[in-house]
């Protein structure tokens, strides 16, 4: 009787251990996903480094468009269209 069930018992053990080596979400699964996981990380990183690096791209052309208009507006004089044009001259004194 003690021999079958040790029988019993170490079929179990060894059910068990197929299962968490070969199996199903076993070791080598998690092993891999993790590895997926760290990858996936690492490109996340990047991307979020090129997204900044276009923000700060996008945010110099609007801010380098308002210069350029500033500079033509007080050192060449240019207008947009529809607009009037005055200019108010110092005083003599």
């Amino acid at each position: 009787m003690g021999r079958a069930v040790s029988l019993v018992l170490l079929v179990c053990l060894a059910l068990l251990q197929y299962r968490l080596w070969f199996g199903k979400h076993s070791i080598p699964d998690y092993w891999r996903q993790k590895q997926e996981v760290q990858q996936q990380e690492l490109q996340n990183a990047k991307l979020r480094q090129r997204n900044s690096l276009l923000r700060a791209d996008v945010q110099d052309l609007k801010i380098g468009l308002e210069a350029i208009e500033e500079r033509a507006r007080n050192e060449l004089g240019l207008i947009k269209p529809g607009e009037t044009f005055y200019r108010i001259l110092p005083s003599d004194n």
